[in-house]
């Protein structure tokens, strides 16, 4: 099991910025990908960040060049400053960790998300 803890959220102006933090603990050793989604009122849930290696990050295409995610690999946290948001950026986000369990060949996948945090960006 992993426990996800999330910080950061809040009411900003568009334009503005804010930086989300996730603190992962218990089975961290586990851990192969930490990402952030969010949710928006009558949306699925989307990819908006994810760091799978050193040196390996994806971004989705709304927030690309405005965000950026942070991984510390030693503290096993991962967080998210957004640049210059936007009314559409509003929705809650949700630290997400995948951990891997077993061999190689017998490997099992494992998803865990935090509670979620509420970012506002009224228009």
């Amino acid at each position: 099991q992993v426990q996800l803890m999330e910080s950061g959220g809040g009411l900003v102006q568009p334009g503005g910025s804010l930086r989300l933090s996730c603190a992962a603990s218990g089975r961290v050793r586990n851990i192969n990908t930490m990402a952030w989604y969010r949710q928006a009122p009558g949306k699925e849930r989307e990819l908006v960040a994810k760091a799978i290696k050193p040196g390996t990050t994806e971004y989705s295409n709304a927030v690309k060049g405005r965000f950026t995610i942070f991984r510390d690999y030693g503290k096993n946290t991962v967080d998210l400053q957004m640049n210059n948001l936007k009314p559409e950026d509003t929705a809650v986000y949700y630290c997400y960790t995948q951990l891997l369990v077993g061999p190689v060949e017998r490997v099992s996948s494992f998803d865990f998300w935090g509670q979620g945090t509420q970012v506002t960006v009224p228009r």
